[in-house]
């Protein structure tokens, strides 16, 4: 996929690829938007950390695949 508004790649970041298992990367949304959101469409992992819980997000690719920019952008939209 070519870089558009809709999707760009760096290849040339030094922390690419971010996540295992994808051929191409979306990294426009590098930190996920939607990482403070409780529906998170992704599938992010829960750690207890003392009287904390935080929300673990390094296995999940959701943001980073091509074709869910239009599914990011309604949850961010209300």
């Amino acid at each position: 996929m070519e870089n558009s508004f809709k999707y760009f790649e760096n290849r040339d970041c030094k922390y690419y690829p971010c996540h295992k298992g994808l051929e191409h990367i979306n990294c426009l949304f590098c930190y996920c938007p939607l990482y403070f959101k409780d529906e998170c469409p992704g599938n992010p992992k829960y750690i207890e950390k003392g009287d904390k819980t935080i929300k673990s997000c390094i296995d999940c690719t959701f943001p980073h695949e091509a074709d869910n920019y239009g599914e990011i952008l309604k949850r961010l939209i209300p």
